[in-house]
């Protein structure tokens, strides 16, 4: 249980059967789906009840990844669903020999500052991470980058 008494969600990889839940989600908190769908196979979800109640995926990329379309029910917001979903996307990246993670956020910036990101500038992002859906344009130019180094 968390500290607000609510039963944390079972993660677990997403399936195919996910994708109507998690875009419900992004869709809600006015997180781009633009690419997401192609990389469902690099999703964790958090399941209570039955029910998606958080999701984050990754994009691998080498040594790198994109930390994207992190996303937490309103109803579950303040329970500790997302630092969990963090850890376990975190642990997903190390495993695949993850060395930094980056992302771009318009909204979350404090919430992964209290979980070791920076900001970072666009300029110092590796070249294969320019060709994602994100990068492309499915997040504004004016979201933040950040990074975290997982070494």
């Amino acid at each position: 249980m968390s500290s607000t008494g609510i039963t944390s969600p079972a993660l677990r990889p997403a399936t195919a059967a996910d994708w109507t839940a998690i875009e419900s989600l992004l869709t809600q908190a006015g997180l781009p789906l633009d690419g997401a769908q192609e990389h469902l196979t690099s999703f964790t979800v958090g399941d209570r009840a039955g029910a998606i109640v958080c999701a984050g995926g990754l994009e691998v990329y080498g040594d790198t990844a994109l930390l994207r379309s992190v996303v937490v029910a309103p109803s579950q917001r303040g329970s500790g669903a997302g630092g969990l979903l963090f850890t376990a996307l975190a642990n997903v990246a190390q495993s695949r020999g993850v060395s930094t993670l980056y992302l771009l956020t318009t909204t979350a910036a404090s919430f992964f500052a209290r979980r070791g990101f920076i900001q970072a500038e666009r300029a110092t992002i590796p070249a294969a991470l320019r060709h994602s859906r994100e990068f492309q344009g499915a997040c504004p130019a004016t979201a933040t980058l950040m990074s975290l180094s997982l070494t």
